[in-house]
């Protein structure tokens, strides 16, 4: 069973992971459409939704609240629809004998690490998410029985100071057996 901080840091590692992702798909996009440009031909596919999804889930590793896990879960998802989408357009488009392959070959690259990184996103907010109900429930669980026993001695006291025979007769002094 994976602790908190462990998921929290392997989710600040593929957050890295799909900003290196994002920033290195938008310059070859970047790349391929200045190329792109001067052979008037069209450039389908971006990898950009990345950098949003490792953005996001670094603001999800810090701060943990559950619109933010919300958030950065529709993220990994819109950037796992997105990496599909852009690696569908890019096969479609390359052809082995295009002097753009190499681009096309990279770019679809970036896309399976990337929707791979999402997946794996995926499944640690997740962890996230059940680690952190079973702790606020234990907190809470914590906290009444705290309250009860203090509402136990509250009434307790108040039976002694009223009745001074209240604690030989309260059922949480045990009676004497008779002989």
């Amino acid at each position: 069973m994976c602790t908190s901080s462990q998921i929290i840091g392997s989710l600040l590692v593929l957050s890295v992971l799909e900003i290196g992702l994002g920033v290195s798909s938008v310059a070859v996009g970047a790349v391929s459409f200045s190329l792109v440009l001067t052979e008037h031909k069209p450039q389908l596919g971006d990898s950009s939704p990345f950098l949003l999804c490792g953005i996001c889930g670094i603001l999800c590793a810090k701060k943990k609240s559950g619109l933010v896990m919300i958030l950065f879960s529709a993220c990994c998802i819109c950037g796992l629809i997105g990496g599909i989408l852009n690696f569908q357009f890019l096969r479609a488009l390359t052809k082995k004998s295009s002097a753009l392959y190499s681009l096309h070959l990279a770019s679809m690259s970036l896309a399976c690490i990337g929707i791979g990184g999402c997946t794996l996103s995926s499944w640690l907010t997740c962890r996230l998410a059940s680690y952190e109900q079973r702790r606020m429930f234990s907190e809470r669980e914590h906290s009444l029985h705290h309250s009860h026993e203090m509402a136990e001695k509250k009434l307790l006291q108040e039976g002694r100071q009223t009745n001074p025979f209240y604690s030989t007769f309260s059922p949480s002094v045990p009676r004497r057996k008779k002989r």
